[in-house]
């Protein structure tokens, strides 16, 4: 019998990975023998970290977690989960609000690759209104968001919104 690894790709922006995220990557590791957290390239959203910042961020946050690493992609999710021979996309749901999106993104990429599978998890109920554009406007306005990322994160949050940029 030959044994395949079962992986799965949790793609998003991660700008930056906050404790909501963690919490669905736990779950996610829970089901799959390998989790690759794929930052997303996306100009477009402008983004407050860079894309290594990023990926050095979730690198951080995942490096006690053997079974996980961190890496970016640019084009097609499809594309990509086939690139590096998974078989399912992780997508974190926190409210009804996200599920249309996510419901409407999962049939594309059904669409272009029916073997790809699809896996909505939601987070811990703490965490449901969290989301890094929060954590963001948070930090930019002085509030303590150490109960929603990790230390690290909160330190690069700091480092970005400082008044005296080192």
């Amino acid at each position: 019998m030959v044994y395949s690894m079962r992986t799965a790709i949790y793609p998003g922006s991660f700008d930056p990975i906050t404790n909501g995220h963690l919490d669905v990557l736990h779950r996610a590791t829970k089901l799959f023998d390998r989790v690759i957290v794929a930052v997303a390239k996306n100009e477009s959203k402008h983004p407050l970290f860079t894309i290594e910042e990023r990926v050095q961020m979730v690198g951080h946050a995942v490096r006690h977690l053997p079974s996980v690493e961190a890496d970016s992609f640019d084009g097609l999710l499809v594309a990509y989960v086939e690139r590096r021979s998974a078989q399912a996309v992780v997508r974190g749901l926190r409210a009804v609000s996200d599920f249309e999106f996510e419901f409407q993104m999962a049939l594309m990429n059904r669409k272009l690759n029916e073997r790809i599978e699809t896996i909505f998890m939601m987070p811990k109920d703490t965490y449901t209104f969290l989301s890094s554009r929060i954590v963001k406007e948070m930090a930019q306005l002085g509030g303590d968001v150490s109960s929603f990322v990790p230390a690290h994160v909160r330190t690069a949050l700091a480092a970005k919104f400082s008044p005296n940029p080192a």
